[in-house]
């Protein structure tokens, strides 16, 4: 009798071993300890941990995030993507023609962008869905169009590919501070006025805190995180997302809408784009033809790293936010470290092979394959 509960005991031990080591964040959260020790290490003395280099590389984290989470509902679903950064630049451009160009309020300007883009991320679902392609051709012909899009429009209308003016477009507009704008700037001048943080010593900003708000920007990347992390594990719709990725004919068997789950993906993909375009041409008040490139590839990377299998089914969106986490802080703390700034593509492709490997070694854990 003791025997056989030592036993269970060693087996519910093993499973609890394999339950830790089968979670979608572990790669990502390895990776962030590893990532931030490193640099805690040589990069210290830099500034990077200091309010305005804490405030850099969480800038550029929330925007891998805001399309990372996007990309990780997508892929769990088991389609992909490809056409995210093209429709970064060609939603920042709409914005600037309707609210620039056509001198449009910039609330009507912004809402007129996210209805042609949630269009298009249906009009990519729909494609896929009745036409049989895989997702990653279709996305990969809208990468071009959308990307053709963005430079002819600007050229033909303004003879150029760079439009400004969107930030006095948006002057005194109710819904532009929404994306462009910074909360909490009492907190952080209490802060600064406390020591805690650094203030301005010299100029017209003396005794000012150097960091002034949390950008619209992070605060969207931490909505969109939760928001798709209870959609992804709290509701049937998550449910509804796994089980389309993993097996899409048992998931029809079983009454899931999958054809609806993969459009809305797609539709949910392109309404991140379109957030981080907002937010991006809000930040420099211009709109160009070459923005977004190479993000639907930063991503994927990212939603790799947080543990999401590529052959869907299989993922989740905080292992996805911390991805972004590590692009974040690499990228940044390779300038603060003194490094060469190239070396981070080089960081791109080792991260994604390495996360490849260690994916698939899940994968096999999963299904018990050799």
């Amino acid at each position: 009798m003791s025997d056989a509960t030592e036993t269970d005991e060693r087996i519910k031990e093993i499973s609890r071993l394999r339950q830790a080591l089968i979670r979608p964040e572990l790669g990502g959260i390895v990776g962030t300890v590893a990532v931030f020790t490193l640099f805690a290490l040589f990069a210290w003395d830099s500034g990077m941990f200091q309010s305005q280099g804490v405030l850099n590389w969480t800038i550029v984290s929330a925007q891998f995030m805001i399309i990372a989470v996007g990309a990780c509902l997508l892929m769990i679903a088991g389609e992909f993507d490809l056409s995210v950064g093209s429709m970064i630049g060609f939603a920042g451009m709409m914005i600037a023609v309707f609210g620039v160009v056509l001198a449009l309020p910039m609330w009507l300007a912004i809402l007129i962008t996210f209805a042609i883009c949630l269009a298009l991320g249906a009009l990519n679902g729909w494609i896929v869905i009745r036409t049989g392609l895989p997702s990653f051709i279709v996305t990969l012909a809208f990468l071009f169009i959308l990307r053709g899009f963005t430079i002819y429009i600007p050229q033909t209308i303004e003879r150029k590919t760079i439009i400004g003016g969107i930030r006095d477009a948006a002057e005194g507009d109710w819904l532009a501070p929404i994306f462009g704008g910074k909360i909490g700037q009492p907190i952080f001048q209490w802060l600064g006025d406390a020591g805690v943080i650094a203030v301005f010593e010299r100029g017209s900003r003396t005794g000012e805190p150097v960091v002034d708000g949390i950008p619209m920007l992070i605060v969207w990347a931490i909505i969109l995180v939760i928001f798709g992390h209870v959609l992804l594990t709290r509701t049937r719709f998550g449910n509804w997302i796994f089980a389309a990725g993993g097996d899409p004919e048992a998931a029809r068997n079983s009454g899931v809408p999958v054809n609806r789950v993969k459009v809305l993906m797609f539709m949910f993909t392109a309404f991140c784009a379109t957030v981080f375009a907002v937010c991006q041409v809000m930040e420099f008040g211009s709109a160009g033809a070459d923005r977004g490139l190479l993000k639907e590839f930063e991503a994927i990377i990212a939603v790799v790293i947080g543990g999401a299998l590529l052959t869907g089914g299989y993922g989740s969106v905080l292992g996805a936010a911390l991805g972004a986490l590590i692009f974040g802080v690499v990228q940044q703390g390779l300038f603060f470290a003194g490094v060469e700034s190239s070396l981070f593509r080089v960081f791109l492709g080792i991260i994604l092979l390495a996360a490849v490997i260690l994916n698939t070694y899940i994968r096999r854990l999963i299904t018990g394959e050799r």
